[in-house]
C-alpha cells in the first residue's frame, strides 16, 4: 500500500482558485464538469451558452466564475490535470505494475483531451507559461511516483523514466484511428516494452 496521499482538495498545480461559498463553488464544479463533457463531444468551440445550459446555471454566472472562454479552458485544463494527479494516488492499494497500467490507460484517453484544450490556449499564452509548467510538473510527479512503485518491486525496467514513458503514451494517445481497440493493443504492447523482464 502507497504511503503517498493526496487531499483531494488540496491544489496540487497551485493554479486553481475554488469560490469559497458553497453556492458558488457548487456552480463552479457544474460549469467545469458541463464545459469538459461539451469540449469532448464538440471540440473548443463548443459553446458557452450550451455549457452554462447544461449545468443548469445562467450565462452571467459562467461570465462570473470564467470572465473569458480563455478562462473557461484553462480551468478545466487545470481541473482535469488535478483529477490525473490525484488518481496517482487513488491506486496506492493495487500491486505497483496494475496501478500504473491502470493510470497509463486513463492518461491515453486524458491526454487527447489536454491536447485539444492545450492546442486552443497556446493561441492566447506561450508554452512555457505558468498553468503549462504548474501542470506538467503536477503530470510528472504522478507518473513518476507510479513508476518508481514499480520500478522498485522489480515490475518495470529501471532503464527508464516518466518523462520517456510520457511521451511515448501521448505519442499512442495521438493515432487517428476508427478502431478504439486499436489503441489499447498498441498500448499493451509498449507496456511490454516497460515490463522488466522475467
Amino acid at each position: 500500500m502507497s504511503d503517498t496521499t493526496i487531499d483531494t482538495d488540496k491544489q496540487l498545480t497551485g493554479l486553481r482558485q475554488r469560490p469559497k461559498r458553497a453556492d458558488a463553488r457548487r456552480n463552479y464544479e457544474a460549469l467545469l464538469t458541463a464545459a469538459a463533457d461539451a469540449f469532448t463531444e464538440h471540440g473548443t468551440a463548443a459553446s458557452l451558452e450550451d455549457i452554462a445550459r447544461r449545468a443548469e446555471v445562467g450565462i452571467g454566472t459562467l461570465y462570473r466564475h470564467f470572465p473569458t472562454r480563455q478562462a473557461l479552458l484553462e480551468a478545466v485544463y487545470i481541473d482535469e490535470v488535478e483529477e490525473m494527479s490525484a488518481k496517482a494516488a487513488d491506486l496506492g492499494d493495487l500491486d505497483p505494475w496494475d496501478a500504473l497500467v491502470a493510470w497509463l490507460r486513463q492518461f491515453v484517453r486524458f491526454a487527447g483531451t489536454k491536447r485539444a484544450l492545450a492546442d486552443e490556449m497556446l493561441n492566447t499564452i506561450d508554452a512555457e507559461a505558468p498553468v503549462f509548467t504548474a501542470c506538467r510538473a503536477a503530470i510528472t510527479d504522478a507518473g513518476q511516483m507510479l513508476l518508481q512503485r514499480a520500478q522498485d518491486a522489480g515490475e518495470a525496467r529501471k532503464d527508464t523514466n516518466f518523462t520517456d514513458v510520457g511521451r511515448m503514451v501521448s505519442g499512442i494517445a495521438s493515432i487517428k484511428t476508427a478502431d478504439p481497440g486499436q489503441i489499447d493493443r498498441i498500448l499493451d504492447m509498449a507496456l511490454d516494452g516497460i515490463r522488466a523482464a522475467r
